[in-house]
């Protein structure tokens, strides 16, 4: 408390981060006895004095009817206040400032305003710069510190903890990068911001300097200016934004506080169940340690049952609340607990929970007996997600159960959700639950409505003619299959062993780039530059000797090599998207598929080379034109198949056209009649797959078969009960449709040099069909792909959204290849930068192509 040299009235201070003292004043319309000084007024003074005073402020005479909280600084070198206001911290400027739906429901913590940001300038030679940023910062009432020297600024730092670096390295001689991560192994210094002070050139010329400074821990980069309004402008947003967010941040600490107050249980995860938190209640009461658990999974630490974690991971991935019993154990009795559990899904960014919030209530928990929690057989058959190992993959089991939580239902998917139901209330009835479980099985089927004739049909048929014909009408071809004694050894002395001598002489630098061809960021463009617009005949000899299809379809390589060049000849070249680089591309990824080890487990060889040769022919001919543009032309290829699957239709019956018209191309001409008919099968229905018009049918089908308890089974070598749907032949033929739609499309998961360029090509595509559906009068297809207003990184959005986020979700859950998701998020990241950035043309897209992907990008722009 202190008083009012003009009036003598109390003042209330308060003393601030810093030790400096400010008053704490609180205008009041019913204060009429104060004298405007910040006081409480007991004593009046002549109010025609103050009304003269020059030192009072007129905002001040505003706000004394406003009924806020105003804080100013006092001047320690003056006995008067600063005019300057510095903060204004009320109840209500916090009502009308912007907030998020979290801050609306749970309020928000606000830091502790600083009335004297500390500032440390760290400039090896003090110039105009350096003067420019000190008058601004003094001006905007910081607090300055500078410093020439690298050891200077660390301890200059390290004694006052400043909110603000800025670092001059524009000075070859100076060592930066030494100084910010010296500052960043300080305690303390990730809620401080470093700035860099950098030439003009540095935003101008390359961005290597930027992203050098960045990744050493600077926060943001600077232009020199020695214009000190500028300045001014630039510490203003620093302020307002960087330091204020790190303020921010730094208020979350109070929270963990909280929560390690906490009697009850709180454990935080990750959608994938990884440890990042758990409070000191849970540490006490488990017998863990925070340390000792953070990366680990919830299973591995704390849960026995898999089926307490699907049920809940079932409504948490579906971002619904969870609550219910769950059985811990404790580390170092290894003993059980139960207690009840709520758990709360929680999303920092996008549509699906990112985190998940557990809270355990103690005064429910009640020791029970290990045996007890696990002795059921309901759970200990669907125990497990990986069809590999029952306890070795949980990361595994819990992709899995995102499946779940797709935003796919068709009635059949909510009847089997019924029947789990149903399961669940019958109880110990083995015989009931094994009637629920075979009427699951059967409603699985990818082909419900696919009849059959019984078997006792003849047998009650008098007249074998009507038994025949009503057999042949209702029943499908027999579709032949390759049992396990089919698999060609290697001892057998009737297999036709294929040549290794290299019929097709590869260039050093092609065979070098080939050596890459089963990783996900193989280069395929760079393999079109080096081919001359020729890789599927090199990517498809590489992959086939790979993969020996030249003794899955017992011919040689010549064969091969023939039938590639007749496929790669017979696409269009002139078309930007549809042309055999894209063939070759989705080759690749087949391959990459192909070679996980949940396609070995399941995949004959044969299978093997029918996924090949149907991704090397799926898009064979194609015109560059979608299939309603055919349609709505009359096109012949449209009138042949009645406008149904026109374009999937024609490439597969010119696969065999072609393949079938030339002995020197027939790669099938060894093969005995039922192994020809199942890979004619195979390649036909891969092909058809393909169509996007079925794209959410396949993808339902395959969602229905793998999420539930055909995705829980054990090893593959058990044979299992639970793992035999995924041997039938029904169910591999939903994978190998899977495989090649995800192929196709697979430009969104791919590194973003490549992405970009697939997405310009599709784009410039798309562009030419409107441009001729205009030219010709017809329907157009799709109005927004129009060259003068499309915006490229929307259409990629979209197109991520609505179909790719999802289909390889439910992939990589079964596949188990992070990457797929790790690069379409990374990618439909840069695509929100770029249309906040309004880079949205074909020309914005070339530019960006130029200046910030990779050369072999932009060569293959200027060959095309």
């Amino acid at each position: 408390m202190s008083n009012c040299e003009h009036c003598g009235s109390p003042i209330l201070l308060n003393k601030d981060n810093f030790g400096v003292s400010t008053p704490l004043y609180e205008t009041d319309e019913s204060s009429s006895s104060n004298c405007g000084w910040f006081c409480f007024g007991s004593k009046k003074s002549d109010p025609t004095k103050r009304s003269k005073s020059p030192e009072f402020p007129t905002e001040l005479r505003e706000a004394r009817y406003q009924r806020r909280t105003i804080q100013f600084e006092i001047d320690p070198n003056s006995t008067v206040f600063s005019r300057r206001l510095h903060s204004t911290v009320s109840s209500s400027i916090l009502k009308v400032s912007k907030r998020g739906p979290n801050e609306t429901k749970y309020g928000l913590i606000s830091p502790t305003p600083k009335h004297h940001l500390k500032l440390l300038l760290v400039f090896a030679h003090p110039d105009p710069v350096c003067d420019s940023l000190s008058k601004a910062a003094d001006k905007l009432g910081f607090e300055i510190t500078t410093s020439n020297t690298n050891i200077g600024a660390l301890d200059e730092y390290q004694a006052k903890s400043h909110d603000l670096v800025i670092v001059d390295t524009r000075a070859k001689n100076f060592d930066n990068d030494l100084l910010c991560r010296s500052i960043r192994n300080t305690k303390g210094s990730q809620h401080t911001v470093i700035i860099a002070i950098v030439r003009k050139s540095a935003f101008e010329r390359d961005d290597v300097t930027i992203a050098s400074l960045l990744e050493s821990g600077f926060n943001r980069c600077l232009i020199e200016t020695t214009n000190v309004l500028v300045c001014v402008n630039e510490l203003i947003v620093l302020k307002h934004c960087d330091l204020r967010t790190m303020a921010q941040h730094a208020t979350c600490q109070a929270m963990y506080t909280a929560l390690d107050k906490c009697r009850d249980l709180v454990i935080v995860t990750d959608d994938s169940y990884k440890f990042q938190y758990m409070n000191a209640a849970c540490e006490r009461q488990l017998g863990l340690r925070q340390e000792d658990t953070i990366g680990k999974t919830l299973q591995e630490q704390l849960v026995y049952d898999t089926v307490q974690i699907n049920t809940m991971g079932s409504s948490l991935l579906r971002a619904r609340e969870w609550s219910g019993p769950m059985t811990l154990k404790r580390k170092s009795t290894q003993e059980t607990i139960v207690s009840n559990c709520r758990a709360v899904p929680f999303s920092c960014a996008g549509r699906m929970p990112t985190h998940f919030i557990l809270v355990f209530d103690t005064n429910s928990i009640d020791p029970s007996n290990l045996s007890q929690s696990r002795g059921s057989i309901h759970s200990i058959r669907r125990g497990s997600t990986d069809v590999r190992s029952i306890g070795s993959d949980y990361l595994r089991r819990t992709s899995l159960a995102k499946l779940n939580a797709l935003p796919l239902e068709a009635p059949i998917t909510k009847i089997v959700g019924l029947i789990d139901q149903i399961r669940e209330n019958v109880g110990s009835n083995g015989q009931l639950v094994q009637l629920i479980d075979k009427v699951e099985d059967i409603l699985k089927g990818s082909e419900l409505y696919v009849s059959h004739v019984k078997e006792d049909f003849r047998m009650k048929t008098d007249e074998p003619v009507v038994s025949d014909l009503i057999t042949a009408l209702l029943s499908k071809a027999p579709q032949p299959t390759v049992t396990a004694s089919s698999r060609r050894s290697s001892n057998d002395s009737s297999v036709f062993r294929p040549s290794r001598t290299g019929l097709i002489k590869v260039p050093a630098a092609i065979r070098d780039l080939l050596d890459t061809a089963l990783m996900w960021e193989f280069d395929i463009f760079k393999l079109e530059d080096l081919t001359r617009k020729r890789p599927l005949q090199h990517l498809g000899m590489n992959l086939f000797n790979h993969f020996d299809v030249c003794g899955a379809l017992n011919c040689d390589e010549r064969t091969l090599s023939n039938w590639l060049t007749v496929i790669e000849a017979n696409y269009h070249a002139e078309n930007s998207y549809h042309n055999s680089t894209h063939a070759a591309d989705v080759m690749q990824a087949t391959a990459g598929f192909l070679e996980k080890e949940r396609m070995k487990s399941i995949m004959e060889p044969l299978d093997e080379a029918t996924s090949l040769i149907a991704a090397a022919a799926h898009d064979l001919d194609h015109p560059g034109k979608s299939s309603a543009f055919l349609t709505n032309s009359n096109n012949p290829l449209a009138i042949l198949y009645n406008d149904v699957t026109v374009l999937e239709s024609h490439h597969a019956a010119m696969t065999f056209k072609l393949t079938l018209g030339d002995e020197r191309v027939n790669i099938f001409k060894n093969l005995d009649r039922d192994t020809y008919k199942l890979a004619r099968h195979n390649v036909i229905d891969m092909i058809l797959a393909t169509e996007m018009t079925k794209h959410f049918e396949h993808l339902a089908k395959f969602v229905n078969v793998f999420c539930t308890r055909s995705s829980v089974g054990s090893e593959i070598g058990d044979q299992s009960e639970d793992y035999a749907p995924i041997l039938t032949a029904e169910n591999t033929t939903l994978v190998k449709r899977m495989m090649i739609k995800c192929s196709d499309v697979s430009n969104p998961t791919r590194p973003l040099r490549l992405c970009v360029e697939w997405a310009r090509r599709i784009a410039e595509e798309y562009f030419q069909q409107t441009d001729d559906e205009k030219a010709r009068g017809l329907p157009v297809v799709m109005p927004m792909f129009d060259r003068q207003c499309c915006s490229i990184p929307k259409s990629q959005i979209g197109f991520v959204d609505y179909i790719i986020n999802d289909m390889f979700e439910a992939w990589n859950a079964f596949i188990d290849m992070p990457e797929l998701l790790t690069y379409m998020r990374q990618n439909y990241i840069r695509w929100k930068e770029f249309d906040e950035q309004n880079h949205t043309t074909l020309n914005d897209i070339q530019k960006l192509q130029a200046t910030i992907l990779a050369p072999s990008i932009t060569s293959s722009i200027k060959s095309d």
